[in-house]
């Protein structure tokens, strides 16, 4: 049998302008090659110790269990479900996009007793609706996600934690595609555990999930604790409540691992630890509000542009996420051979859709290393040209000078607010 042979990896530079992945800071990329440690030896720890502290301010919280989960931002979705849900736990989950029917799925294979509140997508539950839907069911646990690239949509989380405290629910939130690029207060709206990824606005690859964790939080998860094995470590006891369906997902452990107690779970990713420290890094020097501006701006720019050439933009503006756009694809307009024309022309990549939204709208990021000036202007002269090829009419020439306005005028707004 003659065996394969293929040549080195070699991607093309592209510009991804989707709802995530984006392209990864040179600075992060660079960390990542950084030789190995071992998991233990005290430089290595001392990372560790690093990135949480990192990690708390960008998630704007005094959580002292913040960490990374290893694994893409399902990795953190899953590891905060099944330590927070055992089987036939009562879980309330907002549903108005792709994302949140993932909660229910995962919750779903937990064996948790699934209540929804179910909205079209696009849509947002209000403080009401929530309280509602808790009131009714009496859950143990409530979740939903913050931004839904499926929908472009932000679900707002003002009031959300003192809600779910009032009725002694814990709260899950999921804010994959927004922390780095939209606030993420964790502290300020109490919610118990967040949960996110790199491959957006943090700018980062795929691969490691922050997660940050309340008191209360870890307490209950603590109290599910199992000794693994039958082997007893000094300071551990046997749980009360169910065991954790999954050893590689069990927060009690994990949380035990990145604690000064360091007990062995598994062997820290080291490599993309070191990409998710930069990432936090980056962002940090760059300052909190100024990295929402420049978000803001960014996803000013992007519809202020698709509006000049004729197209609705989808949604609610109240609600959208600074960082993705979900823009109609007109009539007549084959949505997928635009896409092909921008990525093979001009190596710009826009995103599809999921669900009743598919082949209607064209998805665009901004965000993280993209959340620039020129990469948004480049993206909408690209799609301005590409639209004329396809026989679409609209004015010539008019998006990039509406996205400069638009862009100039946040500028102008930020030093206005200073």
């Amino acid at each position: 049998m003659t065996g394969a042979f293929f040549g080195p990896t070699d991607p093309p530079q592209r510009l991804l302008m989707g709802p995530g992945p984006i392209n990864v800071y040179p600075r992060v990329l660079r960390a990542m090659s950084m030789d190995m440690l071992g998991q233990f030896d005290p430089e290595m720890t001392a990372y560790m110790n690093e990135t949480m502290a990192l990690y708390r301010q960008v998630f704007m919280t005094d959580n002292r269990r913040t960490f990374l989960i290893d694994g893409t931002a399902r990795a953190g979705i899953e590891a905060a479900l099944v330590s927070l849900v055992e089987p036939g736990t009562r879980i309330l989950i907002v549903r108005a996009g792709r994302f949140g029917l993932l909660l229910s799925e995962i919750a779903g294979r937990i064996g948790a007793d699934i209540r929804t509140i179910d909205l079209e997508w696009g849509e947002v539950a209000s403080l009401e609706q929530i309280e509602a839907a808790i009131k009714e069911h009496r859950p143990r646990v409530f979740a939903c996600i913050h931004g839904d690239t499926s929908t472009t949509m932000a679900q707002p989380l003002e009031g959300v934690g003192a809600l779910c405290r009032k009725y002694d629910v814990l709260s899950y939130v999921d804010a994959t595609a927004t922390l780095g690029g939209n606030p993420v207060d964790v502290d300020g709206w109490g919610i118990d555990v967040v949960s996110a990824g790199l491959q957006k606005c943090m700018g980062g690859p795929p691969g490691s999930a922050p997660i940050t964790i309340s008191e209360q939080a870890a307490e209950f998860i603590f109290s599910r604790r199992h000794v693994e094995q039958g082997i007893r470590v000094a300071g551990t006891q046997d749980g009360q409540g169910v065991r954790i369906g999954s050893n590689y997902f069990d927060l009690a452990m994990v949380m035990d691992y990145w604690s000064e107690k360091r007990l062995n779970h598994h062997t820290e990713a080291t490599t993309m630890l070191y990409g998710a420290r930069e990432c936090a890094r980056i962002m940090l020097e760059e300052g909190l509000e100024t990295r929402f501006d420049r978000h803001r701006r960014a996803g000013a720019a992007v519809t202020a542009g698709l509006r000049a050439m004729g197209l609705r933009v989808f949604g609610h503006d109240a609600y959208r996420m600074a960082n993705v756009t979900g823009v109609w694809i007109p009539d007549r307009v084959d949505g997928e051979a635009v896409r092909l024309r921008m990525r093979e022309d001009f190596e710009i990549e826009i995103g599809t859709a999921f669900g009743p939204l598919i082949g209607k709208i064209w998805r665009i990021g901004a965000m993280g290393y993209n959340a620039m000036k020129h990469k948004v202007l480049i993206t909408l002269g690209a799609l301005e040209v590409v639209l004329a090829g396809q026989g679409y009419p609209m004015p010539r020439g008019e998006a990039v000078d509406a996205a400069l306005m638009a862009w100039d005028a946040g500028a102008a707004d930020e030093t206005i607010r200073k």
